[in-house]
Order: C-alpha cells, then structure tokens, then sequence
C-alpha cells in the first residue's frame, strides 16, 4: 500500500489503487474514469442539476481528474465516502463538547499564499477543529471549499511537522484536554465555482513536485524565446539591452480650463516621495489642478476580435521599470519603446485568450461601471502587449503532456491573470507591483502596472516548488462543482463539517471568478449562489432559503451527534439573524457562537448580536437519533421538552477559563436554552408544551443551577471544582439594545445591589445607548420595574434579598433582624428580584399585558407599525403561533418594517415557519 501511494504522490509510473481498484499507472486510472465521466456528460438529466457549471463537454474534461475531482457534480463522491468512510453506527459512543478557533492565525503561511482567493480560512485555523471532533480516517466536509483549505486541514493533521505537533499538544494540556490523534482524514470539498474548485483540486491532489519545477523553467524560458522582444529596452547607455520588470500606464485627462491633455502620473506624481500630490497645475495654463476637477479623454479603437468599433479611456505609458543584470532602474519610454508598443497592437490577440462578452451582473455594472473603463468583453481587461503575455503562458501549460503536471502548470500560471489585467493599480510605495488590484471588486485606476510574466511568476515558481516539496499531499480528497444544496452523498455518512459559506453581500463570488473561469472556458452557474444579490434580485429572505436549503443537506448527509463549525464574517445582525434561523430551522442546534478577540487574542461568547464587528465562529449540532426517534414517538409533550434539554446540556462546554479566570457560558443562561427549546420545537411544526415562566420554574427543580448557569448533575461537580480554584464568578456581559436585554440588565443590577429608583436611573440610561435598535421603543424604567420587579413598601418584614445586602454592606445593619424598623426604614421603596414562585405570578400578569398591547398591534390600520415593543411581538407571535393562528402573525410582519423581523431570530423564526405552513396549505 505504501508504494502505491508513492505512486500516487510522485506520478510515477506503476500500479495505483483508487476506489478499490488497481490500476497500471495513475494514466491509466485517469483514462479509465475519464471516460466514464465523458459518457456521464452526454446524458442530458446529469447536466440539467442545479448548480451545473456553464462550458462545454471538452473544457469540463479539461479541468477535471476524477474521481478526485470532477468540474461538475462529481458521480464518485458517494462511493469514495462509502469506500473510504466509516458507516454510521449508533451504538459507537461519541461526545464533544465545543470548540473556539482563531480564524486569522496561519495568514503567512507558505500553504495559505500558493494561490490566493476572494477570501480563506487558513488550514492551520481548521487543523486543531479537525483534530477535536475527529478521529484519522474520518470523512471532513466543506461544502463552501473555495481554495481547499479544508482539504488542506485534514490531510495537515496526518503530515504536521513534529514542532507543529508539540506545540499543539502543550496548548491543548494547558487546557486539560487529551492529547489529538494525530493522522490524515479524508475530505469532501464542494464550490459552486468551478475556478474555486480546480484551486482546491490542485491543493489536495499530489503531483511530482520536481517534474512540475522543471516544467515551470522550461514553461517561463519558452515564453522568453517567443515573445521576450516584447519586453526589451534599450539601457541609459544606449547600447545595453535590459528587460522591463513592469510599465506604469497613466489616464489622460482633460483640463477643465484649458481643455488641454494632462497625463496623471506625469503632472501628480511626486518623483521623490512616490505619492500623488492633492493639487497640481496643469502644465498648459499653470490652472490648479485635483483629480475630481478632471476629464477622462477616451479614443476610438478597432477591436479584431469583435469587428466592433469602442471607446476607451486614452491612457500612456508614463514609466519603464527595467532591469540589466541584477540592478534595477527607472525611465521614461522612448521612441523605440512606443514603437514597439505599436508593433504589439498591430498583432492579433492569441487564440487563448477568451473574448466572450461580459454577461449582465452587479460587479460590472451597479458596483462598478466596466463599460466606463473600455471594458465589455473578457480581453478588454488587458493592454495588448499583457494579452499576448497571458496567451503564451496559458497555451503552454496547456501543451505539456502529462495531465498531472498540465493542471498544475494551469494552476501557476492563472495567478498572473489578475496581476495582468487593468485591474493592477500602480502603487509607487509598494513592495511589489504584483498583486495591487483592489480585492473584491472590478476597479480600474488611474495608474496601471503592467507586469511582465517573469516579474510576476519567477518568484512564485520557486516558492510553489518550496512549499509543496513540504507539503505532502495524499489521494484523500474527493473535490466536486455544484450547489451545496444538492450534494451527491448519501444520508448521515460524514464526520464532521467545517464550513465558511458567503455571507450577505460581502462578496460577489461568482461576478468576481468570471474573470478567470473564462479562461477555463467553464464558469459559474450563479442562479442558486447564496448570496445578496440585487442585480439577480437576491434579498435577505432569498438569501436566508438558499442558505437554509444549504444547511438542510448538510444535516441530511452528516452523521446523528455530530458536529459543524461555521464562521461568519458580517457585520449586519440581519444578516447573522437569517443564518441562525437557516441553522435551525435546517435541524442544527447551535451550542456555542465565540468571536475572536485580535486585540487580546482571545475567545469572546457573543451575547449580543445587534452588531457583529469581529469574525464568528458558530459551533452547532445535528441531534442524535434517539432524541429525534424519542420525539416522534412522544411527540410535543413537556417530557419531551425537558428531554431536549437533557440532550442539548450535554452538548456544551462545562468550563470556559479566560486569563485564569472562568467565563460565563452564554449557551447555559436559561433564558438562551428557552430560546433553543423554542427553536426546536417550532422547527419540527409543533406547539411549544411550556411557557418561559413554566419553563424557568421547571428548570430551577431539575437541574442545578451555578453563576446564573444550568448544568446537568454530572456536570456541576466539574464546575464547582474549576469554580473553587478562580477568584470570582463569571459575569455574563450585557449588552442593552430592546427591553428583553434591558430587563436581564436591570435584574443583575438589582441581584447585586437591591436600590430605589433614583439610584437606579442613572445608570439605566448610561445602558440605553448607541446599540438599541432602531424600531424598538424605548422603555420607561418606572414600568419596566413594575411589569417585573418587586418593591418594598415599609408592610411586614423586609424581604431576604433586601436584608442580605443591607447587611452584608452596612456596618451598622448588621445582625439585624428582618423586623428591626432601622432596617426598615433603608430597605423602604428599594426594587428587587423576586422569588421563583413569585416571579412565577408576576411573569403571568406581564405576558397578560404584553397579549393586551399586542391586540393594538392587531387593530392598527395605519401603513407602518414605526416603533413597536418587542416583548409585544414575541409573546403575540408565540401565542398565535400555538394557536396555529399564521395569519396573525402574517399580517402583523406586513404591518411591521423589515429591520424589525430581520433582526430579531425569534420572530423571524415564527414568520419564517408561518409563511411556509400557509404555503403549504396548513
């Protein structure tokens, strides 16, 4: 088995085994599945699935090495996992708790920059996951793979170098965890794009290292030979001849007073600080110029390849970077170097390069206007002298024999394709002109570095050859193109899922991969792209079903009690609202939500979600069987809720300890377990058996309760073990933006220091600040009191709370008894917390009060509900919702604006569900 994998590593010839086949050569394995796949191709039902990428049978092939990876919907997937997998067993014991990751640490690692992407969690951010709620051997999925680094990951944990391991484990003991066990897993990568996939292919699929160096000189030095006069010029010395390293291209512009041609880099360009000025004059009229005050000047051009005649924005080569020898200089171009210029333009543009038009789509034409920079079709995005470049390097790769080393050489190669474009801004003050175009968007500068192939990937083959020669890669990913929502595997067969899908509107993958997909000649089916997309008209709620859609087929194909981790990186909490609802209502219980602190390089629990500032990372299960057969069969009864609870508790940490000391576990406040409990029943159509009072009171009886948080009772004594060796309790951090937090944030007050209103006040409306929402009425403090406080009046003797902090804090009231009228007289008009079965009654006459104010809401006739109570909403949408009243709840969303469902989970959730029923005819 080793030589095989040798084999399989090298490319060598001689027997390789693949799906539990042998076969002669790795040519013959690939022969062997690509023509099956071939035939796969002509049947129409396999190319009418959802997510198909667009290209034709030729160029699919071309991209594709099954059954490891395949530019479509890879028919093998199944079978690789049940070949290589574990099937699900039941009775295999299997318990983890949550794990907190650092999505930025690994940034600067040679893997992580072998090829860059739209955006990427390092491998080295995903190992320590893997290794948690993993064993070697188990089946890893990223149905959002973009690069592969989640390949990367799983075969990281069984090729990590021995220093990476001893880090490791020390930080994992220092924490009181068991060692990893370390070895390779296998993993199932899935993107929509077919340019993310081939990336991810090419990360995970081994390939001779040597061979592929040897092919990038010779690739780099034939393109020398074919078109190296293009980037000759003449030395200051007028005899030498040097190579030009990058030409920077300024836009010409038009002076507003004179109406005379003004070149950018010429007249902006600060020569010794390499920064452009504010203000210049204009070198016609002496005028004061600023770039706002200026006009694009466009000419008239023949495209070849169209027959069309368009405009473009004039532009001129202002300065040569060239080199002679080892030494590197700087000047104007010459008229030999504008005649060569002109030569070049005269040439006809390389076969490779793709001239298809550019389709309708928000990244060139709402975010920014290609059409204003010249740009219709794909070759517009290079000068000419850089179309000739990138179709030389494209069609060698392409030429050389060896399919392995063919993809990988494609692989090197299309990272110039970026660099190469228009889209390259010259930065004078920059390292390197490699790379400068702006991330996540289609942008053509003012100033343009045109880079030569060997400036941009002469470095980039040797580090390549560096990296992979570490890294090394095993036949142990399977790669496939298609939706997330449809994946060809097979029910509850995966291990685990790390996934980093697109959120909101960060970014526009499919607008942004077109670019180089067209090379590929395969590109994007974008229709079921989850993402915000108003050009395709794509609103939250559209984005919210397809990530739903997504999620409900990764908790199909993932194993009972097992886990996924997602991050999230958005910043709109109507965005992070939809994706909980999508998690939950997909079947996923979510049991921890950790932000990483990057000034302190710490774990924080999101308690908030009004504003999401920093990366998430989301910890969330699939419940076991037994918890969902169990249900069936009792169905929504109170046994079942306090089953779920049983479950759920299980599935959290214990302990969290930050800096020494222990932190409040956000997913253990009985107020969140409700909110899960809720979640859950609603998602499974039935009515919730307890009210939150009913609930809480329950709560108190069966399981203990430690610093505000429920444990199971195999749980506490490794709490209050952890507990006895920290100075203080955990805190729960607040953060006040409706009348729920405002509550919770007026009872901790009030546990802690039992006070009248006047002292209270203050410090009340410090909390209601900038992060209340924007649609929630703000509450008075007097009623919010009197809806769910107690307040002692003088009558009979002071309550327990009231007296252990009068005289636990004042020297003079201690000893005192309850009936003692010194004590009396402090503890008059002073607000506390009631007790359990007080609390009981009063939580009946608010939700009485809430039902009352919610029948106002249902009267309104008025256009816009502008501000409402939230508290309102939810105890109306509950009620309303067990009634299996959905019109209701139907009609009080419509009064309501949107900001308000989006960012509340709870009512979106009940919406969310409403709408579906009355779909469906319930």
């Amino acid at each position: 088995m080793n030589d095989l994998l040798q084999n399989h590593r090298s490319g060598a010839s001689g027997p390789v085994e693949c799906l539990g086949q042998t076969f002669a050569s790795e040519d013959a394995r690939r022969e062997h599945f690509l023509k099956l796949l071939a035939e796969k191709l002509l049947d129409p039902a396999f190319r009418k699935q959802e997510g198909f990428p667009k290209g034709s049978d030729a160029a699919i092939l071309a991209m594709s090495d099954p059954p490891y990876y395949t530019a479509c919907p890879n028919p093998w997937l199944a079978e690789f996992v049940a070949h290589y997998g574990k099937p699900y067993d039941p009775a295999v014991k299997y318990s983890r708790e949550p794990l907190a990751i650092d999505v930025s640490v690994g940034k600067t690692d040679a893997i992580y920059k072998a090829h860059s992407y739209h955006t990427k969690v390092p491998h080295l951010a995903i190992v320590p996951s893997i290794l948690h709620y993993t064993q070697p051997g188990d089946v890893v999925l990223d149905g959002f793979s973009g690069s592969g680094m989640t390949g990367v990951a799983a075969q990281w944990c069984g090729t990590a170098p021995s220093s990476y391991r001893h880090e490791l484990e020390l930080t994992w003991k220092k924490e009181g965890r068991a060692a990893p066990k370390w070895g390779a897993r296998r993993a199932v990568l899935n993107d929509l794009s077919p340019a993310a996939t081939f990336i991810g292919a090419n990360y995970n699929i081994p390939f001779d290292v040597d061979a592929f160096t040897k092919a990038g000189k010779q690739l780099l030095k034939a393109v020398e030979q074919d078109i190296g006069w293009m980037y000759e010029t003449l030395h200051s010395d007028g005899k030498t001849k040097g190579r030009i390293e990058y030409t920077v291209w300024s836009q010409l512009y038009s002076c507003p007073d004179c109406a005379g041609e003004v070149n950018f880099t010429a007249e902006a360009l600060d020569g010794e600080s390499k920064r452009i000025r504010d203000t210049f004059p204009c070198p016609h009229c002496g005028a004061e110029l600023t770039k706002t005050r200026l006009e694009r000047l466009y000419t008239t051009q023949a495209d070849l390849s169209t027959g069309l005649s368009i405009q473009v924005p004039k532009r001129a080569a202002s300065v040569i970077v060239y080199s002679v020898g080892k030494a590197r200089y700087e000047k104007k171009p010459s008229e030999d170097d504008l005649d060569i210029i002109q030569r070049i333009e005269a040439l006809h543009l390389p076969p490779e390069v793709p001239t298809i038009e550019i389709p309708p789509m928000h990244m060139t034409h709402e975010r920014a206007r290609m059409d204003y920079a010249g740009i219709t079709h794909i070759h517009h995005f290079f000068l000419p002298r850089a179309a000739q470049a990138m179709g030389a390097l494209w069609a060698k790769a392409q030429a050389h024999p060896d399919p392995r080393i063919r993809s990988f050489l494609v692989f090197f190669v299309e990272q110039a394709i970026w660099t190469g474009t228009l889209l390259n801004r010259y930065r004078p003050t920059g390292f390197s002109q490699v790379n400068q175009y702006l991330t996540g968007v289609y942008y053509v500068a003012s100033q343009h570095a045109e880079c030569s192939p060997w400036y941009i990937l002469d470095g980039k083959l040797d580090r390549l050859a560096k990296t992979f020669q570490a890294f090394k890669s095993a036949p142990n990913v399977a790669v496939t193109t298609g939706t997330a929502a449809k994946l060809p595997l097979s029910d509850d067969t995966v291990d685990y899922i790390f996934t980093d899908p697109p959120f909101g509107e960060n970014i526009y993958y499919a607008d942004l991969n077109f670019l180089v997909e067209a090379w590929h000649g395969v590109t994007t089916d974008a229709k079921p792209e989850a993402i915000i997309d108003r050009f395709k008209n794509k609103a939250l709620p559209e984005y919210q079903h397809l990530m739903q859609s997504c999620f409900a087929e990764y908790h199909r194909v993932l194993k009972p009690g097992r886990w996924m981790t997602v991050v999230f990186s958005n910043s709109k909490a109507a965005v992070w609202n939809a994706i909980q609802v999508a998690l939950q209502q997909a079947g996923f219980v979510v049991a921890e939500v950790t932000a990483l602190d990057k000034v302190q390089g710490s774990y924080r629990q999101v308690t908030s979600t009004t504003a999401v500032k920093q990366d998430l990372v989301i910890s969330a299960y699939k419940p076991n069987g037994g918890l969902e057969d169990r249900f069936e069969r009792s169905g929504a009864t109170v046994d079942s809720a306090w089953d779920f609870v049983q479950t759920h508790l299980r599935n959290l940490s214990v302990t969290k300890v930050k800096g020494g000391e222990l932190e409040f576990i956000v997913e253990r406040d009985p107020r969140r377990i409700y909110d899960r409990l809720v979640a859950w029943f609603v998602r499974h159509d039935a009515p919730v058996p307890l009210s939150s009072d009913e609930f809480l009171a329950g709560l108190r009886s069966r399981f203990p309760e430690r610093d505000g948080m429920v444990f199971l009772p195999e749980q506490v004594t490794e709490y209050d073990k952890k507990r006895a060796q920290t100075a203080q309790a955990p805190q729960m951090e607040l953060f006040v933006s409706d009348e729920r937090s405002a509550i919770d944030w007026v009872s901790d007050f009030l546990k802690a220091r039992p006070s009248t209103y006047q002292d209270i006040h203050p410090e009340f409306i410090k909390q209601l600040g900038a992060g209340w929402k924007k649609h929630e009425a703000r509450p008075e403090l007097s009623a919010l009191l009197e809806a769910n406080f107690l307040r002692f009046d003088g009558a009979a003797e002071v309550p327990s709370q009231i007296h252990r902090y009068l005289s636990t804090n004042y020297h003079d009231l201690r000893g005192l008894e309850k009936t003692d009228p010194r004590l009396n007289a402090r503890a008059q008009d002073r607000w506390y917390v009631p007790d359990p079965n007080k609390a009981q009654d009063l939580e009946k006459k608010r939700e009485k009060a809430l039902l009352k104010e919610f029948e106002t809401y249902k009267a309104f006739t008025g256009r816009k509900i502008k501000e409402s109570r939230l508290e309102v909403l939810r105890a109306g949408f509950n009620t309303a919702w067990a009634a299996k009243d959905y019109a209701t709840i139907l009609a009080i969303a419509n009064k309501l604006p949107e900001e308000t469902l989006q960012e509340d989970e709870r009512l979106l959730t009940l919406y969310d569900m409403a709408l579906t029923r009355t779909e469906d005819g319930a």
